[in-house]
């Protein structure tokens, strides 16, 4: 007759310990208390690199991979900045990027310095946070037109936290009159306040409302009967029915210049089918790129002819 097998528990013991279950009747001996542990350290020490490698691996795409993935396409990176990093740092922070925008400008510029102010938002949306204002390379064209136009009076649609206010006032003449309009009263609140730091009050209007309404009013309300120079950077859909409007209430006159943003990136093409066939208008497209990105954009710069 074969001996009978001795059935022997601890292989049982050390699964249950290492599983974490119930331990079986009999108390555990030291050597398995110290397994249970030690296994427990090991545990915790692979959740905590797992914890920290999901870390890097999440700034990793957040700060470099996917901004770099998206910048060479517009949409993607309107996508990316303007919607999905926005409404994240938005939650995170309970502010909102007009906010933080406003924050930087007051750490980073010198009050009563506009070049300063154009600095510290053009290093706040390249290193910290995209934002949609005309930006430092479009920028750099809109200096040109203004300065070579020399305008005395400016309206410009659209202020948003007023980067392109103070960019075209700080090169107005003395005397020269800026109205800027912006439908967001959150955003002009702000806008006031970087102007303010810029010192440039004096120079710029902000009026808050819709521009089909307000262009209606420039004469009345503003003594204005023509400007000299019309920036477009607000709803995309409105660029075509507001310089219809200012052509119908008499705003524009025989060399007005209008600059035109965004005219690829998000794109425009009523309007620029609109300027370019006209017989009214004399076009030409500067060729550039999306704010801080490396996707092509534009200004179409059109003179009134009249």
């Amino acid at each position: 007759m074969e001996a009978m097998a001795v059935f022997d528990p601890w292989p049982i013991l050390e699964f249950c310990l290492l599983c974490g279950g119930a331990y079986p009747s009999k108390r555990p001996t030291a050597r398995h208390s110290s397994l249970l542990k030690s296994t427990q350290k090991s545990m915790l020490l692979v959740l905590l690199c797992w914890c920290i490698g999901a870390t890097v691996l999440l700034y990793v795409l957040y700060s470099w991979l996917i901004p770099t993935a998206v910048q060479f396409n517009g949409s993607l990176a309107l996508l990316w900045h303007d919607v999905i990093v926005e409404r994240a740092l938005d939650t995170l922070t309970r502010s909102t990027r007009p906010q933080r925008l406003l924050k930087a400008v007051q750490k980073r510029a010198t009050r009563g310095d506009p070049q300063s102010v154009i600095s510290a938002i053009d290093h706040f949306c390249r290193h910290s946070e995209w934002a949609m204002n005309v930006g430092d390379e479009k920028g750099s064209i809109l200096d040109s037109v203004v300065s070579e136009l020399n305008p005395e009076k400016v309206l410009e649609l659209g202020t948003y936290c007023g980067y392109s206010t103070v960019r075209i006032a700080r090169l107005l003449p003395p005397g020269a009159r800026l109205i800027t309009l912006e439908f967001n009263a959150d955003y002009a609140a702000i806008a006031r306040q970087v102007i303010s730091w810029a010192g440039l009050e004096d120079k710029i209007q902000l009026v808050e409302g819709a521009s089909e309404d307000w262009i209606p009013r420039m004469k009345e309300h503003f003594g204005i009967e023509t400007f000299d120079f019309v920036f477009l950077d607000h709803w995309k859909d409105r660029y075509l029915p507001d310089t219809k409007l200012m052509e119908d209430c008499g705003l524009l006159r025989k060399g007005t210049v209008l600059l035109a943003d965004n005219v690829i990136c998000p794109g425009v093409p009523d309007y620029l089918e609109y300027v370019r066939n006209s017989l009214s208008y004399k076009s030409s497209y500067f060729k550039s790129h999306l704010e801080y990105t490396k996707a092509e954009d534009g200004l179409e710069k059109s003179v009134f002819l009249g």
